[in-house]
């Protein structure tokens, strides 16, 4: 008997809802473990399903019977509160209850830890609820503005309670807001109370821009006081010159790709020297043939605040960052380290929106003319076949053709390879025609036997990778990873991946980003 087919619509949150067809499970844990791989989640979750018998509202699942064959469900993570108590790797705790797959999940899941950030800037910035007294104080100030149009009258009092409560909100996505960000909480702030414009102002909340860009100052200064790692890093880099003799505002460290978690605080309970165990702990386990995953989950979750500091403040060379962290340098750890940074599934958003743009891509590429359009057309006549993978391959090799790049300084191939050539190479994939799968474990110029190889810092850093477009989304976990700069041959394509494609950070697009951007949506 053939097995029964299930199409699900996944909402896993408000900006990601997938629609999949699969094959029906026998259980609901069946389902879950499924949906589980699918989205690459590493955090515990249950099911809710929209119930038909009760108008399609949300209801536990707790049998596979109650689940329609075209349902439409909600992950709903499960967040452990109990401490979790750790213990170094030794041949008779290895395989414990105490080094769990549980275990790895509660640590992953998205409220495991009070210290990282879990979304980005909001699309639209909601005001927050303030205390009951100033709630009263705009409720009562709104319903005068409504009858007679009167503005409140905002007390030296009740504005910095205003602003404190803004500015903590502010900080919870991000430490260091762009000048737009101020502008929008403003506008929000004097739409949700409109009480609180300002008389003599064009826009009605200019002053309330200036205010709240001083007040997120004053918090930060705060923060820093408190010992706070993502803003004590500039404690010396704002007045007078800094201990290395750099000019004040120079080399300020803050999230500029849309890091949510740029430089996270330790654990609580841990300290640089108890992480610092962990990893040796971690290092040793990936010397073995077959390393535990439990183990290495765990421990790169807890020790995620070492690499950050050491990435982004201490910055060593990337041979010393594989010798140090080797369980970094494999595909699912450096899909997990994207997550842990920017909050987002890196394979899976990076091959959908792929997938999506590549029909029009396809058409810009053929409207193109002169020298462009040769080379655009060049690359169509090479595509081989029609499959997904090809079509892929077709978009990321042309994309930086129509955005301005150099894709011959990124793309190489080792028919054409020489060590010089790739010594001289600082980010780029060596491609070679035949597919493969082992990743080495040493920094190499050698090129790759078969597939792609990831090159960084002039040297071969993973190989054999199967195809094209999971080389380049792995690389580009890598920079997020690493704290790497885009390359600059290759930064309008950078920028169009972490923008357009995956919608992380806010920043303005250059010229040939945005016009690249409008034609896909028109």
């Amino acid at each position: 008997m053939a097995a029964q087919p299930l199409m699900l619509r996944i909402f896993v949150d408000e900006n990601d809802v997938r629609r999949v067809t699969t094959t029906r499970p026998d259980t609901v844990e069946e389902l879950v473990v499924w949906i589980k791989n699918f989205i690459q989640a590493n955090y515990s979750f249950i099911l809710q399903y929209e119930d038909p018998e009760f108008n399609y509202a949300l209801c536990n699942l707790t049998t596979l019977a109650d689940l329609p064959d075209k349902a439409t469900v909600k992950i709903i993570p499960v967040v452990e509160l109990q401490p979790v108590e750790l213990q170094p790797v030794t041949p008779e705790t290895e395989h414990s209850d105490a080094l769990s797959e549980a275990d790895t999940e509660i640590l992953s899941s998205p409220g495991s830890s009070m210290s990282t950030r879990t979304l980005q800037w909001p699309g639209e910035f909601e005001i927050p609820k303030f205390s009951v007294d100033v709630e009263y104080r705009l409720r009562q100030g709104n319903l005068l503005y409504l009858r007679d149009g009167a503005n409140l009258k905002v007390t030296k009092e009740l504005k910095h309670d205003i602003l404190q409560k803004l500015a903590e909100t502010m900080y919870t996505f991000q430490p260091y807001p762009d000048p737009g960000n101020f502008e929008e909480v403003a506008k929000a702030l004097v739409q949700t109370h409109p009480c609180l414009k300002e008389r003599g102002s064009s826009s009605g909340f200019a002053g309330w821009v200036n205010s709240l860009k001083f007040k997120m100052g004053n918090y930060r200064t705060k923060l820093r006081q408190m010992g706070r790692r993502d803003v004590t890093v500039n404690s010396r880099r704002r007045g007078g010159m800094s201990p290395d003799g750099e000019h004040p505002r120079k080399n300020i460290k803050k999230a500029k790709k849309g890091e949510l978690n740029f430089l996270p605080d330790f654990p609580d309970g841990m300290d640089e020297d108890k992480l610092e165990e962990l990893r040796q702990h971690l290092a040793h386990e990936m010397k073995k043939a077959h390393p535990n995953t439990a183990i290495v989950n765990r421990y790169m979750d807890l020790t995620f605040a070492l690499r950050r500091k050491e990435a982004v403040h201490d910055k060593p060379p990337i041979a010393e960052i594989l010798h140090r962290w080797p369980a970094l340098f494999t595909e699912s750890q450096i899909c997990y380290e994207f997550n842990r940074i920017v909050g987002k599934n890196l394979s899976i958003s990076f091959l959908q929106a792929l997938d999506q743009i590549a029909p029009n891509m396809i058409e810009i590429f053929k409207k193109k003319t002169g020298t462009m359009g040769q080379k655009l057309n060049q690359i169509i006549l090479e595509a081989k076949t029609t499959t997904p993978t090809d079509i892929r391959c077709l978009v990321l090799r042309g994309l930086p053709v129509i955005l301005g790049d150099d894709p011959g300084v990124f793309f190489r191939t080792s028919s054409d390879a020489t060590d010089e050539l790739v010594a001289e190479t600082a980010v780029g994939l060596l491609m070679s025609p035949a597919d493969g799968a082992h990743h080495p474990s040493s920094c190499s110029h050698q090129p790759p036997s078969s597939g792609v190889a990831i090159i960084l810092e002039g040297s071969i850093l993973m190989a054999d990778i199967e195809t094209l477009p999971q080389a380049f989304y792995i690389l580009f976990g890598l920079v997020y990873a690493l704290h790497l700069d885009y390359p600059r041959y290759m930064r309008n394509t950078f920028n169009f991946v972490q923008h357009v494609l995956l919608n992380i950070g806010k920043e303005k697009l250059n010229a040939k980003v945005q016009t690249l951007k409008n034609q896909l949506t028109m």
